[in-house]
């Protein structure tokens, strides 16, 4: 296969079909939806066929546990892809609305109309149902998109492009408004990612390395998420109970997401009450603590955190454990050592709790609430694409109107510059 050949007719097609689905009407992009939930509830047998193959080929080549349940697709999350698609289908259409609308001292009107971004490049790894959330959300918002899976994951993502192409046929739409890449070379991405032609953004959902990579190689514009280093900080002014079951979920909910907690800082004026209670708490999961001088001088028996630890996304049962004198002290260890993903405080003193809110900055920022909840379903966006640490254009889950920007629009009756 000539790749850059491959990719430029990729390219084209999403191009072309970019211009269909901007100018579909909602409801053909909501039958989509449907159609693609059916297709998807018929496939389990053959879905369930090609993720077994991946898993299988993915224990061969030593891939460790958290990768491969990243990539399993189990019945659970098949049905979890299919409500997704029902979810998005009855989320507003953001396409075409228009806000902000104003007289002007000059007599026009003027305001904002949000539109598709065109055509989006998405790159990911394991995780085939990202395959079903990015289609979803990019062909609500109407947008053609590009989807890269990882390697490890092909068999699956081509069975679910399969259930995607029947639901765009079903509703009369292009099938090349969602692609996903059909082969396992590596040069596919670097094609992708320079093709300004054709796309008109990046979105790489993935490791650390892989979104480096793509950031500093790319000439298409990226929205970036890096690694998910996120916090929990226990107040001395915490609910025990509260504490305990927002740590525990935070880290043991699932451990291979980005929203995980990593690190935990527990104030000192409560540590000698809490670490105990905690460490039963994550014992009790088999999470393996890394503890500050501090910590270790409480919980005698635990590792040693070292200066890494601090800065490590484990996606594993570890978690790194610190003492602090108070809120000044936790957000300055937040600010020194977060990724700007999601941060949470466990306090019952409303002052603490805006201070947090207001001076922690990351995408998200909560108040007695597990660091899980960031996420796109959760927030009420149907789906996400990713989460975004950056600061331009889409901070935090990009759902729909991540997915769209606005351009001026202006209403006249005649009216002339004078």
């Amino acid at each position: 296969m000539d790749i850059t050949h491959y990719m430029a007719d990729v390219g084209r097609q999403a191009r072309e079909a970019s211009r269909a689905i901007a100018r579909s009407e909602t409801g053909r992009r909501n039958r989509a939806l449907e159609a693609t939930a059916e297709a998807l509830n018929r496939s389990r047998a053959a879905l369930a066929d090609a993720n077994r193959q991946d898993l299988e080929d993915g224990r061969a080549n030593g891939l460790d546990e958290a990768m491969l349940d990243r990539l399993a697709l189990t019945d659970a999350r098949i049905d979890a892809m299919i409500a997704g698609l029902h979810q998005v289908a009855e989320l507003p259409d953001p396409v075409g609305g228009i806000t902000d609308l104003a007289y002007r001292p000059s007599g026009i009107q003027v305001g904002r109309m949000r539109m598709p971004l065109g055509v989006i490049g998405i790159i990911y790894e394991s995780r085939p149902n990202v395959t079903v959330d990015a289609a979803s959300l990019c062909l609500k918002s109407g947008n053609a998109t590009i989807l890269r899976g990882g390697s490890e994951a092909m068999r699956s993502n081509q069975a679910i492009a399969a259930c995607l192409r029947d639901g765009l046929a079903e509703a009369g739409l292009p099938d090349t408004a969602v692609q996903v890449i059909e082969t396992r070379d590596r040069a596919a991405v670097g094609e992708l990612i320079t093709m300004p032609e054709f796309v008109d953004v990046i979105v790489p959902r993935g490791g650390k390395g892989l979104i480096e990579r793509i950031s500093q190689n790319a000439t298409v514009p990226v929205i970036k998420h890096l690694d998910g280093v996120c916090h929990v900080y226990i107040d001395s002014h915490a609910d025990p109970e509260k504490a305990l079951d927002v740590a525990v979920n935070s880290k043991t909910q699932r451990y291979g997401t980005c929203n995980t907690m990593e690190t935990l800082l527990v104030d000192s004026e409560i540590a000698d009450d809490m670490l105990p209670l905690l460490a039963d708490r994550f014992a009790a999961h088999e999470v393996e603590l890394r503890g500050c001088e501090r910590t270790r001088a409480i919980l005698t028996g635990i590792s040693a955190a070292e200066a890494g630890d601090w800065d490590e996304e484990y996606l594993a049962p570890v978690l790194a454990v610190r003492v602090v004198d108070g809120l000044d002290e936790a957000m300055a260890h937040i600010e020194r050592h977060s990724s700007r993903h999601t941060e949470s405080i466990i306090t019952e003193n409303l002052t603490r709790a805006r201070r947090f809110l207001k001076e922690v900055d990351s995408s998200s920022v909560m108040v007695n609430a597990s660091t899980r909840f960031a996420d796109g379903s959760e927030y009420g966006l149907g789906a996400e694409i990713g989460i975004s640490t950056d600061k331009l254009h889409a901070r935090g889950p990009v759902g729909l109107e991540g997915l769209t920007s606005q351009k001026y629009v202006v209403f006249g009756d005649g009216h002339v510059r004078g």
